[in-house]
């Protein structure tokens, strides 16, 4: 009997997912006793930290995508097809442009996140995001041409891809209008929904300093219900307007549309146990990354750590031996404080973060892994 393991998703969680997999399964593979799918609706790739740099011209887009194939092992079957439907009692995948069937005897959700701009009223006409390849691109555009006015980054949504990116981009803006001397004649002012400046506690106290150090304008408990492009202004549930000239919004994330039509959770998420990471609603189904209700961060080392854990475990279930790897919530996450420092974090479910001080040291070691980010996702790191 071959053991059929299907992963959903070919960004950092998928692929590094399948490429252990490939490793630690090859003898089974080669056997023809296992067999791995990677189904992803896109021919590249997408390292999407790249995306904060191209506003202010250190990157380019294509610095971002790697066609999946160049990634992914050989012994793994890659499918580039959209799933339309997961049927978790048949253990069966629709997908768009195949007939019948793909079945599955392991399932792991790796669907990341999506963008929502347009459940905010005016956002997709008013604002800008560093959060898509073509939002980076209009927004870069728009950085370039500004030499005054107000610049306004607002989380709209939480939670959200790489919940410190927000805050980096503030601090590279501020640093960059300066390094150009164009400081004075630009005003920043960062939102965030509840009342304090990050998600995480630590985080925030760490943070807030720095940005009233640097002049960095705050508006917490500001949660955006609309933003009027002819106007200028974005207002909030609480009441409060803002006016901007450029208005850089964070916009509502979620999941994919066919985990909540298969009930494996709300709003494109799969409910897991935090610890195994196996979807509470369906056997035999796992979920890493964004598309995991976890409680951690939605960031890249969360499903590259992840993956391994699902990789150690399916390894023991296909060789009929008790699963017991488990995930402890170890996340890591570089925080750049400008154009040239950058802070670091570490931190997992019972050990919370305390932010390094800031260092060039630590910038340039987020851009040395952003270039060897492409051996992570080849399982070599």
């Amino acid at each position: 009997m071959v053991d059929r393991i299907a992963v959903l998703g070919g960004g950092t969680g998928g692929a590094v997912l399948a490429n252990d997999l490939a490793d630690r399964l090859a003898a089974e593979i080669d056997a023809g006793d296992v067999e791995v799918t990677l189904i992803n609706d896109d021919p590249d790739h997408v390292y999407k930290p790249v995306w904060l740099y191209v506003p202010f011209g250190q990157r380019e887009p294509a610095d971002g995508r790697r066609p999946l194939r160049e990634l992914v092992d050989s012994r793994i079957d890659l499918v580039i097809d959209r799933v339309t439907e997961i049927d978790a009692d048949a253990k069966a995948l629709a997908l768009r442009d195949a007939p019948g069937s793909l079945a599955y005897d392991y399932l792991v959700v790796a669907t990341g996140s999506t963008l929502a701009p347009a459940e905010v009223p005016g956002l997709v006409e008013g604002g800008h995001d560093y959060y898509s390849e073509s939002g980076a691109v209009a927004l870069r555009d728009e950085l370039l041409s500004m030499t005054e006015g107000h610049l306004v980054l607002s989380v709209v949504g939480t939670p959200h891809m790489c919940p410190a990116a927000p805050l980096e981009f503030v601090f590279m803006a501020d640093d960059w209008f300066r390094e150009r001397g164009l400081r004075e004649d630009v005003d920043i002012t960062y939102t965030y929904p509840i009342n304090r400046v990050h998600g995480n506690a630590n985080i925030a106290e760490w943070a807030r300093p720095i940005m009233d150090e640097r002049g960095i304008d705050v508006e917490t408990f500001f949660n955006a219900e609309s933003v009027d492009p002819d106007a200028g202004t974005i207002a909030s549930m609480e009441g409060s307007e803002i006016d901007y000239d450029l208005l850089v919004g964070v916009p509502p994330h979620r999941g994919v549309d066919v985990v909540d039509e298969a009930d494996l959770g709300d709003r494109g998420w799969v409910d897991v146990d935090k610890h195994t990471l196996e979807a509470d609603a369906a056997d035999g189904v796992y979920a890493i990354g964004d598309a995991a209700t976890t409680g951690v961060p939605k960031a890249g080392s969360v499903a590259h750590y992840q993956a391994g854990v699902v990789g150690r475990r399916l390894a023991s279930e296909v060789r009929g031996r008790p699963a017991t790897a488990t995930y402890d919530g170890k996340t890591l996450c570089f925080i750049e404080t400008g154009m040239d420092s950058a802070s670091f974090v570490e931190f997992d479910y019972e050990n919370p973060p305390s932010p390094a001080p800031p260092s060039e040291k630590l910038h340039w070691s987020k851009l040395a892994y952003n270039e060897s980010y492409w051996l992570t996702a080849r399982g070599l790191l």
